[in-house]
């Protein structure tokens, strides 16, 4: 077999990059906006559905969803192609789009949104694995730059068309809004990406895909609920992460003698590879962390408005496409493991701003941090994904590459419940503490009345004092532990191999 029937490429016909790569970056697009543009969007779905107790749920639905099925389809993408595996996804996330701007109820938007998951789950990957098949190592450290700017769009961009649709046509429209993107995609992939799959009977691991839903439904769902709905030591919680368990165990054995297994073990024995997951597991805790309760800080702490909250939020967001970029030429010069050390030093550099934050400091403080951690995260990330794909064949790339990505997307979901907890717990004690002092009782709702300017200018100033002084002190404390993650993630990644591997293929090249 020569080196293009290797590589997945039709030697008959020409694949044309450029426009493969438009089309590619197009579906991430639509992936990536779908996040901001929703989040804009939800009080007025909320508004018009009605069910704010299940508000949470339009996001967790989406992500569950998403992350059950990503090495799913990262392994048939390896079996059958990328082309059809990717052109299934969008056609699903389509589907499920055009049915949330339909939705009549919560509950209706809820199921839709798992439609939309379902179909989710295929595109950042085997996008990202597209490029990995098309470009060779040294093109791939630059395109990877050209990959991450579109997270840094979407996210600057998302919340303005969001706002902009809500406010002058309607809410539905922000999911329609995916529609051509999808369409133009598809038509790209179909016109110009061409690909040889070598035909063959394939032992499809269907036990291998049913344990690993099963398994990372459970725990998914638990850490979404966990805490709320769910208290972390009820019989349900218990008989989740029992399943969860067994599960996990189940699938191991069951990876152990599968002829074509959903996730081979043997890509977790290649060290650069299993530090890079472990790093970006970390990571991805330390992300949702910085996501979720920056605007809080800036808005309940500083007394800063949305917009300005926002804005110490797209700090990150203009980093992480700048370095990313920048690290492509990194990779080339210095190597991965030199770039990921930068990036984990830049990481815990932006951690470390966080930790310091007061209501003093000041959003450029904020903004500051932002900054550095997107900086740190699109050097590291970068730098994975590029020695990931470059490690492994292009019958195991699909898998490897869905697996990182994977293993992100499962710690943000651990940093949710991980820093809801930190921050509701240092909350009570700190207004159990103050009740004794002031005689006067709070609850963690009570600092709702924190984030809108009309509530906030009502409280007196003892209780606005109060109220203030707990939020910064838990804020504080999940700010530790973001830092803490830093640190383990820097250390994880001085255990990158300083000589890279490559597989023959990638030599060749």
């Amino acid at each position: 077999m020569n080196e293009t029937e290797k590589s997945g490429q039709n030697p008959k016909k020409q694949t044309k990059r450029p426009l493969v790569l438009a089309s590619v970056m197009l579906a991430m697009f639509m992936g990536a906006i779908e996040a901001t543009i929703v989040s804009t969007a939800m009080p007025a779905v909320v508004a018009d559905l009605g069910g704010f107790g299940l508000y949470s749920w339009i996001f967790s639905a989406y992500l569950l969803m998403n992350s059950v099925t990503v090495l799913i389809y990262g392994k048939l993408s390896d079996l059958f192609g990328r082309k059809p595996i990717l052109t299934f996804g969008i056609i699903v996330f389509l589907i499920g789009s055009i049915l949330c701007g339909f939705a009549v109820s919560m509950k209706t938007l809820i199921i839709y949104r798992l439609i939309q998951g379902f179909g989710a789950g295929a595109v950042m990957p085997i996008a990202t694995t597209i490029v990995g098949d098309i470009y060779t190592k040294e093109e791939r450290a630059k395109i990877q730059g050209y990959l991450s700017s579109v997270w840094g769009i979407s996210a600057i961009t998302g919340p303005a068309i969001g706002g902009l649709l809500v406010q002058y046509v309607s809410w539905h429209y922000v999911f329609w809004i995916n529609i051509p993107l999808g369409l133009l995609s598809l038509a790209g992939l179909w016109l110009f990406l061409h690909e040889h799959v070598e035909r063959k009977k394939h032992h499809i691991d269907y036990s291998g895909a049913v344990l690993l839903t099963v398994a990372i439904s459970s725990l998914m769902f638990v850490l979404v609920e966990g805490g709320g709905s769910i208290s972390w030591n009820s019989p349900m919680a218990i008989t989740l992460f029992t399943v969860f368990a067994i599960a996990l165990i189940l699938f191991l054995f069951q990876e152990k003698r599968a002829v074509e297994p959903v996730m081979p073990l043997s890509i977790w024995k290649e060290r650069s590879i299993f530090v890079a997951n472990i790093t970006s597991l970390t990571t991805g805790v330390m992300l949702i962390g910085i996501s979720s309760f920056l605007p809080t800080f800036v808005q309940g702490v500083m007394e800063q408005t949305p917009i300005v909250a926002g804005f110490t939020l797209t700090a990150m967001s203009v980093g992480w496409p700048i370095a990313s970029a920048v690290s492509g030429r990194l990779l080339l010069k210095l190597g991965y493991r030199i770039t990921s050390i930068l990036g984990g030093v830049a990481l815990i550099l932006g951690s470390a701003v966080f930790v310091t934050m007061t209501a003093e400091t000041g959003p450029y403080w904020a903004a500051a941090g932002s900054f550095f951690v997107g900086v740190g995260m699109g050097l590291t990330s970068t730098a994975f994904i590029v020695s990931i794909q470059s490690t492994v064949s292009w019958q195991q790339r699909g898998i490897a590459t869905a697996a990182n990505m994977f293993m992100r997307n499962f710690g943000n979901t651990i940093g949710a419940a991980l820093f809801g907890g930190i921050l509701n717990n240092g909350l009570i004690r700190f207004f159990n503490q103050s009740e004794k002092k002031t005689g006067v009782k709070f609850t963690v709702d009570s600092t709702n009345a924190l984030l809108k300017e009309t509530d906030r200018s009502k409280l007196p100033d003892s209780l606005l004092q109060v109220l203030q002084n707990g939020l910064t002190v838990s804020l504080h404390s999940v700010y530790f532990v973001v830092f803490v993650f830093a640190v383990v993630s820097l250390i994880f990644i001085l255990f990158i191999p300083k000589k890279e591997e490559m597989n023959t293929q990638e030599l060749s090249n």
